[in-house]
This record gives C-alpha cells, structure tokens and sequence, in this order.
C-alpha cells in the first residue's frame, strides 16, 4: 500500500486517526478562508462545528477510511463506502458502485502530491473489489478548481445538485 514515487505510504485508517483528520479538516478550513472561500466549509474549524467530530468518527468506524503518511506523519485521509449518503439529494447508481465520502489533506504538505496519491488508491481499491464505477461528490462553486482536480484525475461530471445553498457536483470514473 504505498506509493514509492512521492514517498506517500497508505494504510487502513481507524478510530485512532480521528484526531488527526479533524486535523486535517480544520487545516482545509483555515486555508479556504484565508483565499476567501467560505462558502464551502463555513469559517468554523471543523473539529468545532456541532457534529463535527462525531462524523469524522462514524466515518473512520462504518466506512473504509485510509491514512496517507509521509515518514510516518499523517497527511491525508480518504474514506470510501459504497454509495452516497443518504442524506446526499443525488441518486444512487445503477449497479454496483464506490463512493468516496472524503479526500482531504493537510495543506502544510501542499503541492506533494497527497490528494492525486489518494485517488489513485481509491481507483485500485475499487477495480480490485470488482466495481467498475467510483464516484464522488465535491463543492461546485468558487471558479470550480475542485471540479477541475478529479476532472484532471480521470472523473468526468454528471450530476450537479444544491444542497442548502451549496451547489455540488457528481463526478464518475469508470476503472474496469
């Protein structure tokens, strides 16, 4: 479960990591609102919004999350599941699918390259479990820079949504 070439190392995630992904939430946060993005997560840190912490915790227990690590230091997450949330306005697909429910880094280790790692493994981690479709759901506002990376990484856009005021897209990768 590595990936030799950026020094990135994967592993299964657990409960143990919570603390450091609220970590990373939190770091993701502070970056968007020092560009000016405080639509997508609010200004709040993540680890103190109502609910906050007991998602990242229901995530890492009844999901699949993975840990990115670099010289043994976490620096990103992603969590995979079957399908959307529930509480997602979107349809689940027809068939068997992957769903990524979260992909975040630390934005101190920006520019190395955590989140295309991540995806990568996402996308193996679903061909080896015989699915052939992987989808995710992002924030679609700003200039769209989110849409654009997992564009660049092979997912093209299907549905868009709004949920709350906050317009999402759907992005789908076929990896059969």
């Amino acid at each position: 479960m590595n990936d030799t070439t950026r020094g990135i190392r994967i592993r299964p995630g657990n409960l143990a990591d919570v603390p450091a992904v609220l970590g990373m939430l939190d770091s993701a946060v502070a970056w968007m609102n020092d560009r000016g993005n405080t639509q997508q997560w609010g200004t709040t840190p993540y680890s103190q919004k109502p609910g906050g912490p007991e998602r990242v915790e229901r995530y890492m227990a009844e999901n699949t999350p993975y840990i990115a690590e670099l010289d043994r230091t976490p620096v990103g997450a992603l969590v995979m599941d079957s399908g959307p949330s529930p509480q997602m306005p979107i349809a689940p697909a027809e068939g068997a699918e992957r769903y990524i429910r979260l992909l975040v880094s630390d934005r101190q280790y920006a520019g190395r390259g955590i989140g295309v790692a991540l995806l990568t493994h996402a996308v193996d981690e679903t061909r080896r479990a015989g699915v052939e479709l992987l989808r995710v759901d992002c924030w679609a506002g700003g200039g769209g820079e989110l849409v654009a990376f997992y564009e660049r990484n092979g997912f093209v856009a299907t549905d868009r949504f709004v949920s709350e005021a906050w317009p999402g897209q759907v992005l789908a990768r076929r990896v059969g």
